[in-house]
């Protein structure tokens, strides 16, 4: 594909950029990069709120790249925070890839490792900075970062760093950056409480919101299964996943424990090859398994939400949020693995009768009905045991409680003679009656 047939050119994107996105295939931008390149080349701060797969992380590297143009001591120019390690080794990934023509240095830094190498880096200078808040903190405390030279800051799944409590560590990076920068914060959903961040971090921003918030791609088709507890979600996935129509697929569970036993039961069952990450697995473990699962060398991938949003994979066939997941919005991040770049993907939830209560909440962020199916007829339907039974039934209890206090659920104190808290008087009162007595 010609530099001279990409219709970047009419964003006035500058040549070594367009040859760069000429080598990756990319003629025709996308909206939210159609929106944000010519205000963020203007100078803007910018809010960012675009569904993930829309091409945001192209949309404020480029402009960047523009604004560094080349390599210049002494320290920093830009800074770009992104939650979790994944997401900053996906857009150095993407830096790397579009400013090949560029002479630029950037320093990844993040944590799971120990700082001596990235220490290096810093040492060696760096135009860019792709960082983890907690990292970036821990190295500028060791007077290892000078910001002085910073002119733009760039928050990247900024809800996300609310949902993970990052908002102090924020506010700390906010108070050591110069006064005068541009900011940028991207996210694909808003809530209260990033309109209240957007408040402190932003001046006067153009707000660019390409699609309605928290919504999905329309190349996403979605289907949910009532299934009523583990052992049935068990034999479920064994069922789908004896299709050969799901090529590269991303199973989503809630915890660690639970990671590490499905991709054991997958791997005993000769289900197709998988890998597992999670949070306790090593840094080179994560990126191998991302990799090989990238490259298609393996067909399942099983992984918590600490990848959501944290890896740009095409060809995913299959997302399965084997668990619904804890943070409602996530549920948007995990199916965006799918239905990427105009490609056709499908998004599938298992839920058992706790997880249905908050089913609703997820259709109404996404602002759409999840179309339920029933459980194939090949599929054993298990009677759910008494504890895991027991176990829904006192967290629905919990979740009915918090949302009306009057309500009194299976396990509430039922008043009246038979109840442990009467027996236990009335026996306290025959103890204290026969020690009068003596």
């Amino acid at each position: 594909m010609s530099a001279e047939n990409n219709l970047f050119e009419k964003l006035k994107v500058n040549r070594q950029l367009l040859n760069a996105l000429a080598d990756l295939g990319f003629s025709t931008p996308t909206e939210i990069q159609e929106k944000v390149i010519p205000s963020a080349q203007a100078g803007h701060d910018l809010l960012g709120i675009a569904q993930t797969g829309t091409g945001k992380t192209f949309a404020f590297l480029i402009p960047l790249i523009m604004k560094l143009k080349y390599h210049q001591a002494p320290g920093p120019r830009a800074l770009i925070l992104a939650p979790t390690r994944e997401l900053v080794l996906q857009i150095a990934e993407a830096f790397s890839s579009i400013s090949i023509y560029y002479d630029l240095k950037m320093v990844c830094l993040y944590g799971g490792i120990g700082p001596k190498t990235q220490l290096e880096e810093l040492e060696k200078g760096s135009d860019l900075i792709i960082s983890t808040t907690g990292r970036f903190l821990d190295l500028y405390q060791r007077e290892a970062i000078a910001t002085k030279c910073i002119k733009t800051l760039i928050l990247d799944e900024a809800d996300k760093m609310m949902d993970m409590g990052f908002l102090p560590q924020i506010r700390s990076i906010l108070e050591i950056m110069p006064r005068k920068r541009q900011n940028m914060l991207f996210s694909a959903t808003m809530s209260d409480r990033m309109v209240t961040l957007t408040e402190d971090f932003l001046e006067f921003p153009m707000r660019i919101e390409v699609s309605p918030q928290a919504t999905v791609a329309e190349t996403i088709e979605h289907v949910l299964y009532e299934v009523p507890n583990f052992k049935t979600k068990l034999n479920l996935l064994t069922h789908l996943l004896t299709d050969e129509s799901l090529k590269r697929v991303i199973i989503f569970v809630k915890t660690k424990a639970t990671a590490d036993n499905l991709s054991k039961y997958i791997d005993r069952k000769e289900l197709g090859t998988v890998r597992c990450i999670h949070a306790n697995k090593g840094q080179n473990s994560r990126i191998n398994a991302v990799n090989a699962f990238k490259e298609g060398d393996i067909r399942l991938l099983v992984s918590t939400d600490v990848t959501a949003r944290g890896m740009d994979i095409s060809m995913v066939s299959h997302v399965i949020n084997f668990d619904v997941p804890l943070i409602f919005e996530d549920y948007v991040h995990r199916i965006g693995r799918t239905g990427r770049a105009h490609q056709e993907g499908k998004a599938i939830t298992f839920a058992n009768p706790l997880e249905m209560i908050h089913i609703p909440k997820i259709e109404t962020i996404i602002r759409e009905e999840i179309p339920r199916a029933a459980i194939p007829k090949q599929v054993t339907i298990e009677p759910t045991p008494f504890v895991e039974k027991q176990e829904m039934d006192r967290a629905m209890d919990t979740l009915r409680k918090k949302e009306d206090p009057t309500f009194q659920g299976a396990f509430h104190e039922k008043k009246g003679k038979n109840t442990w808290s009467d027996k236990a008087k009335s026996a306290k009162k025959k103890r204290s009656g026969k020690a009068r007595k003596k």
